[in-house]
């Protein structure tokens, strides 16, 4: 296990290694990991197979934080034996490349602008916009919001798109307002416009807007994505990567489905995580767009893109290329880890 921190940003992951008796190695991806679920997954990881990795994830309830990370190794390690794409194992591809979006860094207008002239440099064609701080007047944050976007979108361009993220932080009141000023705008969602834990709230606001809403960044159980699903609350599900994995996540999206739901995960760790998104994003027939991080320093971006001697964060006129090696594709350099 190696806990990575990106020098400039500080942004944190734990890459999971994981090796069979026949040598063969698997990667995976987590947020952290505490002793105690390590030794869980240890118990359980001993004499499995891997192709057991459904089964295993399942176990691995009592372990919540290492699930994804030791599902994605597991799928990593039956792609390498079977050489082919998990992607492959899985039944796609459904498409030949994935749509990527990235999110802008900065707390105000003017560090905005500059992410997102970075993150056109670097091919992105669609942006996740935070929510100006709330000021306390509703209609001041309201106009306040509106200019951010205003600004955003003439600097971006035509073939451009943005998602407006409140972070779960709105009232009902105000995340109304907002909702009905965005209508005209053709934004690809508004994403946690209200905390999830209020479902009759999120449902009516749902009923009331134009707009489409996502949900599901910090929702770590299914339960959770049902109630949503059921209320009528969600257009767009938005379960994190590092905490469901790809199997966890292929199980929510074929609810979603049924619900005609589309699925953007949510992804703000490294790049083997990335690599595992895009394998899930070519076998669901439901997705929408991958969450793909960009650090805002050249010393973040250069220690990604080394960690894996085939970058996979390499976007082209918004859509990142499907990983073509065996398993996750990607080829750690365990040197950078340590």
């Amino acid at each position: 296990m190696h806990v990575v921190r990106e020098p400039v940003s500080g942004r944190s992951y734990t890459v999971l290694v994981l090796e069979t008796q026949s040598g063969v190695v698997g990667y995976g991806e987590c947020a952290r990991a505490t002793e105690a679920a390590t030794a869980h997954a240890r118990r359980i990881l001993a004499g499995s197979g891997v192709a057991a990795y459904e089964v295993i994830d399942r176990q691995l309830e009592a372990a919540p934080e290492l699930r994804a990370a030791v599902n994605m190794a597991l799928l990593d390690i039956a792609g390498k034996i079977a050489k082919a794409p998990v992607f492959q194992l899985l039944g796609g591809p459904t498409r030949s490349r994935a749509r990527a979006m990235t999110r802008l860094d900065g707390a105000s207008d003017e560090e905005l602008a500059a992410s997102l002239r970075r993150a056109k440099d670097a091919r992105h064609r669609a942006f996740l916009v935070p929510a100006p701080v709330h000021p306390g007047r509703q209609q001041e944050f309201v106009n306040r919001t509106l200019r951010r976007l205003d600004a955003l979108e003439a600097a971006a361009g035509d073939d451009c798109d943005f998602v407006l993220d409140a972070a779960g932080g709105l009232t009902p009141a105000i995340a109304a307002a907002l909702s009905r000023a965005l209508e005209g705008r053709h934004l690809l969602w508004f994403d946690e416009p209200v905390p999830v834990s209020n479902l009759s709230v999120a449902g009516r606001l749902s009923a009331e807007s134009v707009t489409p809403l996502g949900f599901g960044q910090s929702i770590h159980d299914a339960g959770g994505f049902q109630d949503l699903l059921r209320e009528g609350a969600i257009d767009v599900l938005r379960p994190d990567i590092r905490t469901h994995g790809v199997s966890g996540i292929r199980r929510l999206a074929a609810l979603a489905e049924t619900y005609y739901t589309a699925v953007a995960p949510h992804h703000d760790g490294g790049p083997v995580a990335t690599a595992a998104a895009l394998h899930l994003a070519a076998c669901l027939p439901n997705f929408y767009i991958q969450q793909i991080p960009l650090p805002a320093a050249e010393e973040d971006r250069r220690m990604r893109a080394s960690m894996t001697r085939r970058p996979v964060e390499v976007i082209q006129d918004g859509f990142a290329a499907l990983p073509d090696g065996p398993g996750l594709g990607v080829e750690v350099d365990e040197r950078i880890l340590a």
